[in-house]
């Protein structure tokens, strides 16, 4: 479980030290649930983020112990590292919106007639419970040509749940290279 602190002031010189500090700022909160600032180590974060079995994780800020997705991120505009987290509670049967990514496998067969595989959308935007939403969307790429691409309406979406984007919009093709 990922442990973080809480922040006692919310100002621009306190930030400024936890970050020199090798902490990252992050935000916690959800519709009815008190917001909490919050500091977590940036090495055990990434970690978790990257090792987590599905979309929401625990973290324990605090006294508290609650579920968290990622809602959004900062990243630094020359070094790209992660500046600033947005979490919000993973509060059981709510429907809200999440940002679910997609994920691809495979090597394209149009990548043979020189194509280039073209991932446009990284993350979809799924509406729906905690409980039925899927962790990723895996998408194999596998049977693609030269000039065909994967679309939004071409995914499968588990039941209760509802893709909010646009269903003509391309999620990955393979285009003809220069």
């Amino acid at each position: 479980m990922l442990e973080g602190i809480v922040r006692e002031s919310i100002g621009k010189r306190n930030a400024k030290q936890l970050k020199r500090d090798g902490y990252l700022i992050a935000n916690i909160y959800a519709n009815g649930v008190e917001n909490i600032n919050a500091a977590f180590k940036r090495g055990e974060f990434v970690r978790t983020v990257r090792n987590k079995e599905s979309l929401a994780f625990p973290v324990k800020v605090g006294d508290k112990e609650i579920n968290v997705f990622i809602q959004e991120y900062q990243m630094h505009p020359v070094n790209g590292d992660v500046v600033h987290v947005d979490l919000r509670v993973a509060v059981p049967g709510q429907v809200t919106n999440f940002l679910v990514p997609a994920t691809t496998y495979g090597t394209p067969a149009g990548l043979k007639n020189k194509g280039v595989l073209v991932i446009s959308k990284k993350r979809l935007k799924v509406k729906g419970t905690i409980e039925d939403i899927p962790a990723n969307f895996n998408l194999n790429v596998e049977p693609l040509e030269r000039d065909e691409s994967i679309l939004v309406r071409d995914i499968e979406v588990p039941a209760n749940c509802k893709i909010m984007d646009r269903l003509d919009v391309s999620v990955c093709g393979v285009i003809k290279s220069k």
